[in-house]
């Protein structure tokens, strides 16, 4: 595709606002957007990023203001008009339908047909190459359901590829994929803003940033602050404008931290298998530890804490909880709460939040019997403890009031971390906590975690970004290819975790 560029801007916001209800998500927010160049959108949790974002697509309409694309203005909350316009939105949370194949849910509304036949020779075909362009190999007939979150996002990335669009949305497009994923990737951006698609990111990876992006926006408490090229910041001058003040300083949660006494273990599963995923894990777990789980995207670590959160119905195994006789795997997640394991979930907003009910109704979901009385809800004691419960979480207790959904990510986490506080679990299995937070929040929700263990909480971490498991973590197992690796103590380098992961080899066949 080669787009003439031209002084017109791609986009351009004209005093854009938004509010939902009584609370201002963002304000008189004037910006242009330059065509065939990479536009990213920075800033903390709830700065107003996303918003803008979903603004461009259609999903939002505005309070106030309009937008212009190409010169003409859009129409304002109908998600058609802007694709009519060229816009394709991918955003933080996946639209993938689980039930459907891996290729219908690239082409879903695109079928490609004649006189109204489906042509599946041709869609697969089309599929496929897709696929090699983005050096991906998935196969178009499984379904999306049983991909993992890396792979569905690359299925996302492929629908915005097909769509031929002027200008894609990527919000936190990265957030699930490795390392040679994110390459890839960048490399795929690069070649199409070579041929004059403008990109708009929305990421909290600031070295990211810094390597893809033409011009930088810097947003905070629902305002643009400040907008200039690449070339005119740098990472501590990012970090000090999206938080107004200097940037926090970023670094182990376990520094300068004395070893705590050995402690009974409060978690001891052995012989974990799921068919085809994972085998022959044994993995215990000590009061007040955090344990990471160390591999790369496809080793098996969500599988693992899956299977220990009752939401693997093929999981195999024993486990034994504080001494108790050991007893198969929990089958169902209810099981697991009965045990005391609760589980943080890798994708929050599919599997972990009830999207369209309030932050407080959030909070007490697990447990609304301990704020009713005679059999009846308490609007009063659900006020209270959620508001207790959500201080303790940094939580804003004036957004209980906000539906989950308009939520930032890290309020989001802060969400879930707080209702299963209200039930007092002995385990927490933690499933990419930090995905998709900004700096600030995703150094709160870490020490979080250290607060929580040494209250006494053992805590299985899992997280792709393996500086923080290699900062965090008590002890690190490392996965590769579904099984154990070998272990690690407290203070590994990232460069040891991957030694392991890449020991063994994949099963051929």
């Amino acid at each position: 595709m080669d787009l003439m560029r031209s002084d017109t801007p791609a986009a351009s916001l004209q005093g854009v606002g938004k509010s939902f209800g009584h609370f201002r998500a963002l304000s008189d927010v004037t910006l242009d957007i330059a065509p065939g160049t990479a536009h990213a959108f920075i800033g903390a949790n709830g700065a107003g990023k996303s918003t803008t974002m979903g603004l461009l697509s259609g999903r939002l309409t505005p309070s106030q203001g309009h937008i212009e694309v190409q010169g003409r203005r859009l129409a304002p909350g109908d998600p058609r008009a802007s694709r009519a316009a060229g816009i394709v939105a991918i955003y933080q949370e996946l639209t993938i339908v689980p039930d459907l194949s891996a290729a219908d849910n690239v082409f879903l509304g695109q079928f490609p047909s004649r006189r109204g036949l489906l042509r599946q020779g041709e869609m697969r075909q089309r599929f496929l190459d897709l696929g090699r362009r983005l050096r991906v190999a998935i196969p178009p007939d499984e379904r999306a359901g049983r991909l993992s979150i890396a792979d569905q996002q690359m299925l996302e990335i492929m629908r915005g590829l097909e769509a031929k669009a002027r200008m894609i949305l990527l919000d936190e497009p990265t957030a699930a994929l490795a390392p040679p994923e994110r390459r890839i990737l960048f490399d795929r951006l690069a070649e199409l803003r070579g041929g004059g698609v403008t990109i708009v990111l929305v990421s909290h990876n600031l070295d990211e940033v810094l390597a893809i992006a033409d011009q930088i926006s810097v947003f905070r408490d629902g305002r643009l602050v400040e907008s200039r090229a690449r070339s005119g910041w740098t990472k501590r001058g990012m970090v000090g404008a999206m938080l107004g003040h200097g940037p926090p300083e970023i670094g182990s949660a376990t520094a300068g931290r004395a070893q705590p006494r050995p402690r009974a273990p409060v978690l001891e599963a052995t012989g974990i298998e799921v068919e085809g995923l994972i085998s022959d894990i044994d993995i215990a777990l000590r009061e007040g530890e955090i344990v990471g789980i160390g591999g790369l995207v496809g080793s098996g670590r969500s599988t693992l804490l899956r299977a220990l959160a009752g939401l693997e119905p093929r999981a195999r195994g024993r486990i034994r909880i504080s001494g108790d006789p050991a007893r198969p795997l929990p089958r169902t997640p209810r099981q697991a709460l009965d045990l005391g394991i609760a589980l943080v979930p890798e994708d929050r907003k599919g599997q972990g939040l009830a999207l369209s009910m309030t932050a407080r109704d959030n909070i007490l979901l697990s447990d609304f019997a301990a704020v009713a009385t005679g059999g009846l809800l308490s609007e009063r004691m659900m006020t209270a403890r959620a508001a207790a419960l959500a201080s303790a979480y940094g939580f804003d207790a004036h957004r209980l009031s906000v539906e989950a959904r308009h939520l930032s990510g890290g309020n989001q986490q802060k969400l879930l971390l707080a209702r299963w506080s209200h039930r007092k679990p002995r385990v927490l299995l933690a499933d990419e906590p930090t995905r998709g937070v900004d700096v600030g929040a995703k150094e709160e929700i870490l020490l979080m975690f250290r607060r929580l263990a040494d209250e006494g909480l053992a805590i299985i971490l899992v997280s792709s970004e393996l500086e923080e498991i290699a900062a965090n973590a008590d002890r690190i197992l490392v996965l590769s290819a579904g099984k154990p690796a070998g272990w690690l103590p407290a203070g590994s380098h990232v460069s040891q975790i991957l030694d392991k992961a890449f020991a063994v080899e994949p099963p051929h066949g």
